[in-house]
């Protein structure tokens, strides 16, 4: 099983930063997604792809995938860049 670990992104509609300093532990799709025949939908038979594990801190996640015998990958958390300007910047 391959799984990657990340930190939640900021949601874009909202300015708060609640959960983003939540870790996710997610696991990779085993199979293809293929429409099904009668509705059309997309679905697989892989149903380790819905599973979503939140820890604390990213050493919890590690330490749970290190446990299960589950081979993950850690993305790291770009930066914050913050772009600092004042409402008279719009007007020149």
């Amino acid at each position: 099983m391959h799984a990657r670990i990340f930190q939640e992104p900021k949601n874009a509609m909202q300015s708060g930063r609640a959960r983003t300093y939540r870790w996710v532990l997610e696991f990779a799709p085993a199979e293809a997604r293929r429409a099904d025949p009668l509705m059309g939908w997309a679905g697989s038979g892989d149903t380790q792809r819905q599973v979503r594990m939140t820890f604390e801190s990213c050493d919890a996640a590690k330490a749970y995938a290190d446990r299960h015998g589950i081979d993950a990958h850690v993305i790291p958390t770009p930066p914050r860049t913050l772009k600092i300007q004042a409402y008279a910047d719009n007007f020149r």
